[in-house]
C-alpha cells in the first residue's frame, strides 16, 4: 500500500504540474502564432520540430537510466547505483555530441533547396537549425538527471523545472511584441536558452541531493556496465529515432506537397495531440519505477499487472478528454487559436485517434523495458513505424487527400500495438487472452457510452458554448461506465482504500472514533 500511496502521491504532482503548464502553453502558443504569422510558425516547425519532439525522445532515453538505478535500488547496492549514473552520464555526453555533428551534417543537405521555405527565409531558417542543435545536446544530456529523479520518484522537483521552463516559454512569447530584431530569430536564440536552464536545474539539484549522482570516477570507464547501458540505451534510442523519423519525415513529405501553411496545421496538431497525451503519460511516469522495481525484485506477475493497468488508465485518462475534444475540434480550435490554418482539424482529430490506438499498450512497452530484452523489439517495433512515411508518399503521389496521410498513420499505429503484444508473450510470458480479458473488453462499453454521449450533444443540443456541455456531460458518463463496468475487482479495492484513505486524512476525527 506504501508504494501505491506513492505512486498516488507523485501521480497527483504530476497531474498539477500538467494543468499548469497546459493551460500556460496554449495560451503561449497561440501569442506565438499571432506574433510569427502562420509562414514563419510554419518554418520554426519545420526546422526545429525536432525541439517539441525531444521531450519523447528525452523521457525514451531516461529510461535507461532510471532503469537500471531502479534495479540496483532494489538491491541497496550504492556502489553500482555511482557506477551506473557517472558512466550514464558519460554516455550521453558523447550521444549529445554525436547527434550535433549528425544534425549539422544533415543541415548541409536539407538548406540546399531540398526544403520548401521561402527564399527570404532561409537564411533565418539556417539559424533556427543551429540552435536546434544547441538545444538537442543539453536536452540529451540532462537525461541522466531526469532518470536519477524518475528512478527516486522524486516527480516534485520534475514538475518544478517543467513550470519554469513553460512559463519561461510564455514570457518569450511576449518578448515577440516588444522586439525590433527579426521575431523567429529571437524566437529561436531565447527557446534554445531553455533548454541550458533546464539542465542547470536538474544537474544542481540531482548533485546536491542524491549520492548517487556523482562525476567520481566518470573517466575510470566500467567496461561491462558502459556496454550493458550502451546497448540499452542505444537501442531504445533508435526507437525513439524511429517515432521522431516517422514525425519530422511526414513534416517534410507535407511541406514538399503542401508547403509550409500545412506544416503549421501539422505542429498545431502535434501539439494538441502531445498535451493531451500529458493525462496517460503523466500516470505511467508514476508507474514506471514501480513497474521496473517489481521487475528487479523477481516479481514478474506484479509487473505485468502493473503494465496492463497502465495501458488501461492511460486510455481511460487520454480518452476522457480526446473523445469530446475530437467531437467539438472546430468550436476549440477557434476558440484557442482565432485564425485556423486549412485542415488543422481534420490533423488534430486523426493524431488524437492515433495516440488512442497507442494508449491501448502503452503499459506493455514500460514492460519490455523492465525485463531488459529490448534489442530485437526496437529494431522490430520501430521499423514498423517508419513505414507510415512510405504509405504517406504513395497515398499523396496517387492524388488522395491530404488528411488520408493520417488515416494510414492510425493503420500503422494499429499493426505496432499488435506487435508489441505477441513481443511480450514470448519475452515475458504475457497472457495475450489475459490482456483482452483486463484491458481491451473493459474499456469497449465506457468508450462506446462516451462516444454516444458526445454525438447525441453536438447533434441535438446547439448554442454558443457547446463544447463544455459536451465535455462535462461525456466525462460524466464516462466516469460512471469506467466504474460500473471498466474496473477489475483487485482495481476497485485499490480505489476502495485510497479512497478511505483520503476520507480518514480529511476527517480526522471520523478516523479516531473508529479507532
Amino acid at each position: 500500500m506504501k508504494s501505491a500511496n506513492k505512486v498516488v502521491i507523485n501521480t497527483g504532482i504530476l497531474y498539477a504540474r500538467m494543468l499548469i503548464t497546459m493551460g500556460i502553453s496554449l495560451y503561449s502558443t497561440r501569442l506565438v502564432l499571432n506574433a510569427l504569422g502562420s509562414v514563419d510558425y510554419g518554418v520554426f516547425n519545420l526546422v526545429a520540430g525536432v525541439i517539441a519532439m525531444l521531450s519523447f525522445l528525452n523521457t525514451a532515453m531516461a529510461t535507461s537510466t532510471q532503469r537500471f538505478l531502479s534495479f540496483y535500488q532494489g538491491k541497496n547496492d550504492l556502489k553500482m547505483q555511482k557506477r551506473v549514473f557517472s558512466n550514464s552520464l558519460l554516455l550521453h555526453i558523447g550521444i549529445g555530441l554525436l547527434m550535433v555533428v549528425v544534425l549539422e551534417i544533415s543541415g548541409l543537405f536539407l538548406f540546399n533547396g531540398f526544403l520548401n521555405i521561402p527564399a527570404e527565409r532561409i537564411e533565418v531558417a539556417r539559424l533556427i537549425y543551429h540552435f536546434m542543435s544547441v538545444t538537442v545536446f543539453f536536452t540529451i544530456v540532462s537525461v541522466p538527471f531526469t532518470g536519477s529523479l524518475v528512478a527516486h520518484e522524486n516527480m516534485l522537483w520534475v514538475a518544478i523545472v517543467n513550470v519554469v521552463e513553460t512559463l519561461l516559454k510564455l514570457g518569450i512569447a511576449y518578448i515577440l511584441y516588444v522586439v525590433a530584431q527579426d521575431k523567429l530569430s529571437v524566437y529561436g536564440l531565447l527557446t534554445a536558452g531553455i533548454s541550458i536552464a533546464s539542465f542547470l536545474l536538474y544537474a544542481v539539484y540531482c548533485f546536491g541531493k542524491y549520492e548517487d549522482c556523482t562525476v567520481e570516477g566518470i573517466f575510470s570507464v566500467d567496461k561491462d556496465m558502459m556496454k550493458e547501458l550502451t546497448s540499452f540505451a542505444g537501442w531504445n534510442l533508435f526507437g525513439s529515432l524511429c517515432a521522431l523519423g516517422r514525425a519530422q519525415g511526414l513534416a517534410i513529405l507535407l511541406n514538399v506537397f503542401f508547403g509550409t501553411v500545412v506544416n503549421a496545421a501539422y505542429a498545431i496538431a502535434n501539439q494538441v495531440a502531445a498535451q493531451l497525451n500529458f493525462f496517460s503519460l503523466t500516470l505511467l511516469r508514476a508507474i514506471n519505477p514501480q513497474i521496473m522495481k517489481s521487475e528487479g525484485a523477481e516479481n514478474r506477475e506484479k509487473m505485468l499487472r502493473l503494465s496492463m493497468i497502465g495501458s488501461k488508465f492511460g486510455f481511460f485518462l487520454l480518452a476522457f478528454a480526446a473523445v469530446p475534444c475530437i467531437f467539438e475540434m472546430n468550436a476549440i480550435l477557434h476558440l484557442w487559436l482565432n485564425k485556423v490554418p486549412e485542415y488543422t482539424a481534420a490533423f488534430c482529430s486523426l493524431m488524437l485517434c492515433a495516440t488512442l490506438i497507442n494508449q491501448l499498450t502503452i503499459g506493455l512497452q514500460s514492460a519490455v523495458q523492465a525485463t531488459g530484452k529490448v534489442k530485437l523489439y526496437q529494431a522490430v517495433v520501430g521499423s514498423v513505424l517508419l513505414l507510415a512515411l512510405p504509405l504517406a508518399y504513395l497515398l499523396l503521389k496517387l492524388g488522395y487527400p491530404v488528411y488520408t496521410v493520417f488515416i494510414g498513420y492510425c493503420f500503422i499505429e494499429l499493426i505496432a500495438c499488435t506487435l508489441r503484444l505477441f513481443f511480450l508473450r514470448n519475452i515475458a510470458g504475457l497472457s495475450i487472452s489475459l490482456y483482452f480479458s483486463n484491458v481491451i473488453f473493459k474499456v469497449i462499453v465506457p468508450l462506446c457510452l462516451l462516444i454516444l454521449t458526445c454525438y447525441l450533444s453536438v447533434t441535438y443540443i446547439h448554442f454558443g458554448w457547446r463544447f463544455l456541455f459536451t465535455g462535462v456531460a461525456g466525462v460524466s458518463v464516462f466516469i460512471m461506465s469506467i466504474y460500473l463496468f471498466g474496473l477489475c475487482d483487485d482495481e476497485k479495492e485499490i480505489i476502495h482504500k485510497i479512497t478511505n484513505q483520503l476520507v480518514s486524512k480529511l476527517n480526522p476525527k471520523k478516523q479516531f472514533n473508529h479507532v
